[in-house]
């Protein structure tokens, strides 16, 4: 395969290639690439440049496919921050749902069985904690919420 390689890459690229490569081996290595179930817009912006880079000048690109491919870029961008968007909101519905069982019973899952407890403290923002009998449980733990203390 790399000697397929070889033929149809000049040794500059070839060079270029075997860095980059090591580059990615590198992060994969150090554990910092996140196992991803598809393409982001980085990954289409670097498809997108090295196409451009190795097209044969003799023809180039159609303007449609080029328009095309911006479209397709410009969609995934904007999805992307709807996404993140969409993310910032749900953090803030699960701190004031959070926030909002302060002073409740609750009946918690603490792994090994259930717990009844009133919450007395919420902290965290993104992955909000409630402190229940003294102990801290994810939001997500919670059962049921049983009413107030004062009841």
């Amino acid at each position: 395969m790399a000697n397929d390689l070889s033929l149809n890459l000049s040794s500059r690229e070839m060079v270029d290639l075997n860095r980059q490569v090591d580059s990615f081996n590198k992060t994969l290595n150090e554990g910092k690439v996140k196992n991803k179930d598809g393409l982001d817009k980085n990954d289409f912006l670097k498809i997108l440049i090295t196409q451009l880079s190795h097209q044969d000048p003799t023809q180039p690109m159609e303007d449609q496919e080029f328009i095309a491919q911006m479209a397709q870029f410009s969609s995934l961008e904007q999805m992307t921050n709807m996404s993140e968007g969409l993310s910032k909101v749900t953090d803030l519905v699960s701190r004031a749902q959070a926030v909002s069982l302060l002073g409740k019973s609750v009946e918690v899952s603490d792994g090994y069985g259930t717990m009844k407890g009133t919450v007395d403290a919420v902290s965290g923002m993104e992955y909000p904690q409630l402190l229940v009998n003294g102990k801290f449980f994810d939001y997500s733990q919670v059962l049921s919420v049983l009413g107030s203390k004062e009841e």
